[in-house]
């Protein structure tokens, strides 16, 4: 805010650039956190970032088994948290990892895994590269805001995401209120037309039969985009 950088265009000629303070910054803050093991943390959470987020998914690009480090980036260095779908009931199957700091997101997303580009200067590419997976990158920031958001609203007794086991099913928001007996479906996305509110429905359909909840309870789906913001 300070260097005036306020639309997506200057924050990424701000960010990505020859003196950027942000390139070096989440080495610099973890490196020394991680110690001589950092490579091996750098890797999981660059996976994470990119959408594999399933143990077995990170232990494929890693190429080794990463349970005691998945375990201290949770609980001694709280930078990851784990996912279960709504209402799961085993601690330990189907289980997403996420990076819970939106900047460590976006810094091993992007600059870690391009570190290379970087290291030969090649900023335009980075910058080309950052805008053609924006949109994909923020709709996953935006699902998290709207969470955020109705997290802060106390409107809701429960809020989680839901997801099969065979992945054919996932819906982004589950929002229960159990003093009032009724639940909401939500879809994000960055753009309200691209939401179809039947598929929606038959997605909502899934997670009932799968967790027989919500008996008796006043159900609806609604969408959410960045008009809603």
């Amino acid at each position: 805010m300070d260097s005036g950088a306020t639309t997506k265009e200057k924050m990424l000629n701000l960010i990505i650039r020859a003196d950027s303070v942000f390139l070096g910054e989440g080495k610099a803050i973890l490196i020394e956190e991680f110690g001589k093991d950092y490579g091996i943390y750098f890797s999981i959470l660059s996976a994470i970032a990119r959408g594999k987020t399933s143990r077995s998914e990170i232990e494929d690009i890693v190429g080794k088994e990463i349970g005691g480090y998945l375990t201290r980036l949770e609980k001694e260095y709280e930078i990851i948290s784990k996912k279960q779908p709504i209402f799961e009931k085993s601690t330990t199957k189907n289980v997403r990892y996420a990076i819970d700091d939106n900047f460590f997101t976006f810094w091993f997303r992007f600059i870690y895994k391009y570190n290379y580009m970087l290291e030969i200067e090649n900023y335009a590419s980075v910058r080309k590269i950052i805008n053609r997976d924006y949109e994909t990158f923020s709709g996953v920031m935006l699902e998290r805001w709207f969470r955020r958001v109705m997290i802060e609203s106390q409107e809701y007794t429960r809020i989680g995401g839901w997801w099969d086991r065979k992945g054919e099913n996932e819906i982004d928001i589950v929002a229960e209120n159990e003093l009032d007996n009724t639940a909401t479906f939500f879809e994000v996305k960055r753009k309200a037309e691209n939401i179809d509110l039947k598929v929606l429905e038959a997605k909502s359909a899934a997670f009932l039969r799968a967790t027989g909840v919500f008996h008796g309870y006043s159900i609806t789906h609604k969408a959410l985009s960045l008009s809603d913001m």
